[in-house]
């Protein structure tokens, strides 16, 4: 067993330097270089409007919502409720944590957070701090033919700014994955969508190219005679130079005597540019999971049912993702004795599934006359402080259990048989 542990960890075969060139393409990919045109990987997506668009969206409804800690359906004091609430680690508050993981998730299909255990004292083995890991520098291995003891060890490799690594056990990182076919490793939508986040993002150079040269129309210069190379070079800089730019659109241009432009007819509404551009930023907002009219397309939306998409955009794509949150939280940072007893971790979607204050406040007086809420319950989900005597339980006098259903009007019919003997005796 020790052979094949120093076997293991062992350098499988030497490392031959290679000479590579300063234009090497292999050169430029080890350091990081993206050669092509438009280089849209990682964080570089984020040049794209529609896929930042998609990514700030997902990632302030996950930070905005606040995160507690239940214990049977019910609220408890915690020590973790001030990291997971307030701040989890000096550098950042809650809101900015989970915003940069959710950027992580998306950007790189993975999200990784290392857990600060106390080590010493009373408190060992607690919480203290919770960090976000960059994670272009963390790999994940496992042990799958049993090599380690533990049956499928899992671990992370964590290597910093300065090369140094870091071995961290599963049980002190958390791990936010993207859709994943194996359910170890995460996927990003920008693998899946790179060509259509290109198409996207030339559309936008085009455009872009297009005001700076004043949006003019492309054409053909005929000339009748012959120029050399050198003529043709020079006529057509002093021409770009005449008809670009910004301060020269809807200008008359003037041309030398014997030269006569064409116009091309081609349009970008010929090329079918804006059909294109609108199909490219609906399927890219689909593969993130959010809903057009978050993206300032209205053709579908009106003020009676912004309020139901809204539900939507939670129950098809909101609820999935603070479920991975959730699961991961409670499984990492609560002990096994404190799971069997019910702890769990949840957030409170309540920011984003408010109704208007009529429609709330309707439900509260259903819920209250009901008898399966209390007045300090509705409170607190209003953020006002609880009231004596709003602990009890109301409940409609006039109802009853079903089990006494009928009773009053068999009393009534016994009542009326009793009568109807006295009036036949007299």
């Amino acid at each position: 067993m020790l052979s094949k542990v120093k076997e293991f960890f062992s350098p499988k075969a030497k490392v031959v330097p290679d000479s590579l060139e300063i234009n090497d393409r292999r050169l430029l990919e080890i350091l990081g270089i993206e050669t092509d045109e438009m280089n849209y990987r990682g964080k570089n997506a984020l040049k794209e409007a529609t896929v930042f668009a998609c990514i700030r969206i997902l990632a302030d409804s996950v930070g905005k919502l606040p995160v507690k800690v239940y214990l049977h359906n019910g609220t408890v004091d915690h020590y973790l409720t001030p990291l997971l609430k307030m701040r989890p680690n000096p550098w950042m508050n809650a809101r900015d944590f989970f915003k940069a993981l959710e950027v992580e998730r998306h950007l790189f299909g993975n999200a990784y957070a290392w857990l600060e255990f106390e080590t010493k004292g009373r408190n060992a083995g607690k919480v203290t701090g919770i960090y976000p890991l960059d994670s272009t520098k963390v790999q994940i291995y496992m042990d799958d033919v049993g090599l380690l003891p533990g049956k499928g060890k899992l671990w992370y490799v964590y290597t910093d700014d300065k090369g140094t690594e870091y071995r961290i056990d599963s049980d002190e990182m958390l791990h936010f994955k993207g859709l994943s076919s194996d359910g170890i490793v995460g996927m990003t939508p920008l693998t899946q969508l790179r060509n259509t986040i290109e198409n996207a993002g030339a559309a936008s150079r085009y455009l872009n190219n297009s005001f700076k040269t004043g949006l003019q129309t492309k054409g053909i210069i005929h000339y009748v005679g012959d120029l050399n190379p050198e003529a043709q070079r020079v006529f057509r800089e002093r021409f770009e130079q005449m008809a670009s730019g910004l301060k020269n659109a809807n200008r008359v241009s003037l041309l030398p005597l014997g030269y006569q432009f064409q116009p091309l007819s081609l349009t970008m509404a010929d090329a079918q540019f804006l059909e294109n551009t609108q199909l490219t930023v609906k399927q890219i907002a689909a593969a993130f999971g959010v809903k057009n009219h978050q993206l300032n397309d209205l053709d579908r939306a009106t003020h009676t049912n912004v309020e139901h998409q809204q539900r939507e955009f939670y129950v098809d794509t909101l609820m999935d993702i603070l479920t991975g949150y959730e699961q991961e939280l409670t499984y990492k940072l609560f002990t096994q004795k404190e799971l069997d007893a019910g702890y769990y971790i949840k957030f409170n979607v309540n920011a984003i599934l408010r109704a208007d204050p009529k429609t709330r406040y309707e439900g509260y007086r259903i819920a209250i006359q009901s008898g399966f809420m209390t007045a300090n319950e509705v409170r607190a989900l209003e953020e006002m402080e609880a009231k004596d005597g709003g602990d009890r339980l109301l409940i409609n006098g006039n109802m009853m259990p079903i089990e006494m259903a009928g009773e009053q009007y068999r009393k009534g019919g016994d009542e009326h048989a009793k009568e109807s003997e006295e009036v036949l005796e007299l």
